[in-house]
Parts: C-alpha cells; sequence; structure tokens
C-alpha cells in the first residue's frame, strides 16, 4: 500500500510540475508577445518593464548594451522612422528550465519608412533567455538577426 501511495504522490509531483512549466511557457510567450506587439505599434512605452534591469541585448553582430542603452540610443530613434512595421509568420517555441527559459522566435517582418516610398521586407530570427523574477518572467538576453 505505501508502495502505491509513494507512486501516486510521485505522479502527482510530477504533473504539478510540468503544469507549472507549461504555465511559465506561455507567460513567457506573452511577454515575448508584448514586445513585439509594441514593436508593430511602434511604441516603446512600458517596454523595459519586460527586461531585466542588467539585461543584454544583441543586434546582427551588434552589441546594443542593456534594454535601456538600445531603446535610448537604437531602437527608439528607429521606431521614429518608421510608418510600419509588421510581423508575419510568427512563430515561437519557449523551454523552461527551472528560473530561465529559452526561447526561439521566427518571423517575416515588413517595414515602411516614412519618408522613403521603400519597404524593407526579410526573414528573421530570434533567441531570447528570460529570467523569473519576483515581478514575474522578464527578458535577459536577446539577439536578433535577420536575412
Amino acid at each position: 500500500m505505501n508502495y502505491i501511495l509513494s507512486a501516486l504522490a510521485l505522479c502527482l509531483v510530477f504533473s504539478v510540475s510540468a503544469f507549472a512549466q507549461n504555465t511559465d511557457a506561455e507567460t513567457c510567450k506573452t511577454t515575448l508577445n508584448a514586445y513585439k506587439q509594441a514593436i508593430e505599434k511602434l511604441d516603446a512605452k512600458g517596454t523595459p518593464d519586460l527586461f531585466t534591469a542588467d539585461s543584454q541585448v544583441f543586434e546582427s553582430g551588434g552589441v546594443e548594451g542593456t534594454f535601456a542603452h538600445y531603446l535610448e540610443h537604437h531602437l527608439g530613434p528607429e521606431l521614429k522612422e518608421f510608418k510600419s512595421f509588421t510581423f508575419k509568420d510568427y512563430k515561437v517555441d519557449v523551454r523552461v528550465e527551472g528560473r530561465f527559459a529559452f526561447a526561439v522566435e521566427t518571423y517575416k517582418y515588413e517595414i515602411i519608412l516614412k519618408n522613403k516610398p521603400k519597404t524593407i521586407a526579410s526573414k528573421g530570427v530570434a533567441t531570447s533567455i528570460l529570467q523569473k523574477t519576483e515581478t514575474g518572467w522578464k527578458i535577459y538576453q536577446t539577439h536578433s538577426s535577420s536575412r
């Protein structure tokens, strides 16, 4: 009888753990999606809350520093030059390992510039590490590239 109770308890522990990881993965996807939506809205307001203070951003082979630095010196000025930014065929896969999660996003994107009749269309990929903090899952490191 003790064997059966032990086996049931072990199954319960694994079930709860699997459920928590699945919930955490969905929460990570929500964080990544919030960032994607902000880019599409061309409005970075609130995006710093999606990142850890000591975050690291890498883009197409460049070291951009923390997200705060990236926003001030790169992303913020870029968004002001765009008429639109849309993602298509967006897919995300997240694997949770304890306090960290590892994400791979693939997508196509299209940028229309404000002052030029030019459309930039490309494929992109981003890999991110998210960290579980007291206030939720935040992006600790992200690296994006395109072709």
